[in-house]
């Protein structure tokens, strides 16, 4: 997917060194931006990040681990990090020494305290794996007591009870010399690799599955995309015998279980629902597959068309590029898009007169931005990290949503996609004169290839082991990464998949449609928080049908905009932009209709913005079209990436007496 076109380069005044904790060899490469272990290369280093089923935290030359507790209210959920085991080495002649990242990949950090201990962080692993480079005294400290502590006869192995509750046993791949008092363990000079697990319960069975798999240990993940509609997980692994991981509730539904064995009764708990063991160093995951279309998915009754158009004249005549007031790159891509949306609707319904017009107002409103001619704001190619910063953002971290620091680029960028593949799709020969330029504008969050030949990272913002995107981008948070739109992330892939489309790029298609299947499933298992679900505690649960922003390490009810009252926004962020795509992620009519009726009340206040207004009822549309027109035509104003014309769309796009319909799944699936 990569193309020699660049845009301009810039040094950023505002983007933090990487080389304070990346080793000097992979410096050389573009470097993840949004990712799980973020944290542990911004600022000191020192704030924790969930690798499931642990809390890691790595300060002044040691490396905590905690078994989170679940704290959950009304309002948010989240994970307490309590160090309940801080292993480091003795007599360290560095003690104030950073970590280094030595490598990374989709599924895995490895993360070196020099000179001695190599941690090989992988995700979803029941036991934290520490591999002794050269011989050194070990330290294990707790802040709980030590009741027992219980070596088997040839010390390979040693069972910790803490007086928190919690046992843990760590494994040895040569006998190891362990002494302990209340609070710390340590050991005799040992050089080798070390494995420690929480026993969840006190079962002997459970302990004895730990047992069977102490001995093979994974290095390093890769999520590969070999074959079509599906993605596999290859973990490299090193000792003896079969290898024991964990799966997310996501995995679990979309695992093809001919390739592994699921362990029921292994199970940790986590935020993100319960983490159960899967035995199998390779797992396929085969995600439902998406149609991309570029009209609506059961097409508009030919009766309703005089509406639109009447709309659609009237939406097209308002198109001026010269009156846009804003620079910013979120607000001017939602203009883009929208007046794209007019370009298919007018396609859809037959209606041609209109599409000159939109046509002249997408080409002035894209090309400077692809050109550079823009003026004040426009895109930039950051060398340190590898990637797309704004003129605006290289020098503040607030311009643009803070686009500058690795933030929301699928969002920004997803839009101007949505534009240029209309575009290309309607004028093939314009498309083809800037196809260098949408490519490396796609490039940047959409690069499946890794190394220094590649000017991007990979997949910028898409978390292969949550199967979702984060948003937030180089900014350190105790609670992790988070993402407040999966809409726009679900448009973000979309709309490369459109482009796709449009330039006859089959690879870059299914590319786009698989990351759009995902995204979809994991919005509709972590944001929609349906009725009776039991992934989050009771009370968030009953008191959210959808889930603000969601961070690595929280779930939050309130928005970045707004507060958790304001109903009809959390609504609106999870629907906007509306589109052909939005009918599959709310698929399921019985959860739209819950989370309307939860939002409803909301609409009671006095300053609830007509915007917002319009995505709660295109939701009710999904069920109750008549009550839905009423309302759509009632509205004063629109969001800047919606209008009347693209409301009147989805309502006549909605098929007569969807409600009663059992929940609809995925395309031509229904289920009671």
């Amino acid at each position: 997917m990569s193309h020699p076109f660049t845009f301009p380069e810039t040094t950023s005044t505002v983007l933090p060194n990487p080389s304070s904790f990346f080793s000097p060899n992979l410096l050389t490469s573009p470097l993840p931006t949004n990712s799980f272990f973020q944290n542990f290369v911004l600022k000191n280093g020192d704030q924790p990040e969930y690798i499931h089923p642990y809390l890691i935290k790595s300060s002044l030359s040691s490396l905590s681990l905690s078994y989170p507790s679940l704290f959950s209210n009304t309002a948010f959920t989240y994970q307490i990090f309590i160090p309940d085991l801080t292993i480091s080495a003795l007599n360290n002649p560095n003690p104030n020494q950073t970590h280094v990242i030595s490598s990374f990949d989709d599924l895995s950090v490895t993360l070196d305290l020099q000179p001695s201990l190599r941690f090989f962080l992988v995700r979803g692993s029941p036991f934290l794996t520490c591999q002794i480079l050269q011989s050194v005294k070990l330290s294990i400290s707790t802040i709980h007591a030590i009741l027992d502590f219980a070596p088997n006869s040839s010390k390979t192995r040693f069972k910790i009870t803490l007086n928190n509750g919690q046992t843990w046993i760590l494994y040895s791949n040569s006998p190891i010399n362990l002494t302990h008092d209340l609070s710390k363990i340590e050991s005799d000079y040992f050089c080798g690799v070390i494995r420690i697990a929480l026993l969840p319960n006190s079962g002997s069975e459970f302990e004895a599955v730990l047992d069977r798999f102490s001995s093979c240990y994974p290095i390093s993940g890769h999520a590969v995309f070999n074959k079509p509609f599906c993605v596999e997980y290859k973990w490299e692994k090193k000792g003896w015998g079969d290898l024991l991981m964990l799966a997310n509730p996501l995995h679990l539904r979309l695992l093809d279980d001919c390739s592994i064995t699921v362990l029921d009764d292994v199970k940790y708990r986590s935020l993100d629902g319960e983490l159960v063991g899967v035995v199998g160093d390779s797992w396929v995951l085969n995600p439902d597959p998406v149609s991309i279309t570029w009209h609506s998915i059961k097409g508009v009754r030919p009766e309703s068309y005089p509406q639109i158009i009447e709309a659609l004249v009237q939406d097209v005549e308002g198109l001026d590029s010269s009156s846009i007031q804003t620079t910013s790159s979120y607000f001017f891509g939602k203009l883009v898009a929208r007046a794209a949306r007019f370009a298919l609707i007018a396609e859809e319904i037959g209606y041609l007169d209109v599409i000159p017009k939109i046509i002249r107002y997408l080409k002035e409103t894209i090309e400077p931005w692809l050109k550079g001619t823009f003026g004040s704001n426009g895109f930039l190619y950051d060398r340190s990290w590898g990637g797309l910063v704004t003129i605006q953002g290289s020098t503040d971290t607030g311009a643009d949503f803070g686009f500058g620091v690795y933030n929301d680029h699928h969002f920004h960028i997803g839009y101007f996609l949505y534009g240029i593949a209309v575009l290309a799709k309607i004028d093939p020969i314009w498309g083809r004169k800037y196809r260098p330029q949408a490519y490396a504008l796609m490039a940047d969050f959409m690069t499946l290839g890794k190394g220094s030949h590649s000017k991007h990272t990979r997949l910028r913002c898409f978390d292969l082991w949550k199967l979702h995107s984060w948003a937030s981008g180089l900014t350190e948070f105790a609670d992790g990464r988070n993402q407040e739109s999966t809409s726009e992330a679900v448009n973000a892939y979309y709309s490369a998949a459109l482009m796709g489309l449009a330039y006859g790029d089959t690879h870059l298609v299914a590319t786009g449609s698989l990351l759009t299947s995902m995204e979809i499933h994991a919005s509709q298992t972590w944001w929609h928080v349906k009725e009776g679900d039991t992934i989050y505690a009771a009370d968030f649960t009953s008191e959210n049908r959808v889930v603000g922003v969601l961070w690595a390490n929280k779930r939050d009810s309130g928005l970045w905009f707004a507060p958790a009252e304001w109903r009809e926004c959390r609504l609106g962020i999870q629907v906007l932009p509306l589109l052909p795509i939005t009918e599959v992620l709310f698929s399921d009519i019985a959860y739209a209709k819950q989370l309307v009726n939860w939002t409803l009340p909301a609409l009671n206040r006095e300053d609830v913005g007509e915007g917002w207004k319009g995505f709660v009822y295109a939701l009710e549309g999904v069920y109750d079209k008549n009550g839905a027109i009423e309302k759509i035509r009632s509205l004063k104003g629109y969001d800047d990436g919606n209008s009347l014309t693209n409301l009147l769309w989805w309502i006549f796009s909605r098929e007569d007496g969807e409600e009663g319909i059992g929940r609809h799944c995925w395309f031509g699936h229904y289920c009671h």
